[in-house]
């Protein structure tokens, strides 16, 4: 069964770092786009940034410069480390996995979705 797993959340002030981890149990990792979302209490799920199979990146304009996303095939993991955090940042944060090769923006474009990992950021 295969599963995404997110860690790395926690409480930062502002300016501050956090590096969120979502490890992957499935055995064909590297043929997939990951993307990170996040969702704040009242508000929707909102693209944070996804990256393709060939590692190709696309970030939304509020986390551009500041977040940077990665992957290690060979550990099946995916990153997000973030910078400069703001408190508008703050919101539980999931990794999930695109139906194909497309670091795509709009959430129906990901088949599997990690349990989530909340990160605060204090103003």
């Amino acid at each position: 069964q295969v599963q995404l797993v997110e860690s790395g959340g926690g409480l930062v002030q502002a300016g501050g770092s956090l590096r969120l981890s979502c490890a992957a149990s499935g055995r064909t990792f590297s043929r997939y786009a990951m993307g990170w979302f996040r969702q704040a209490p009242g508000k929707e799920r909102e693209f944070v940034v996804g990256i393709s199979a060939s590692y190709i990146k696309h970030y939304a304009e509020s986390v551009k410069g500041r977040f940077t996303i990665s992957r290690d095939n060979a550990k099946n993991t995916v990153y997000l480390q973030m910078n400069s955090l703001k408190p508008e940042d703050t919101a539980v944060y999931y990794c999930a996995r695109s139906k194909f090769d497309s670091p795509a923006t709009n959430y129906l474009n990901y088949d599997l979705w990690g349990q989530g990992t909340q990160v605060t950021v204090s103003s």
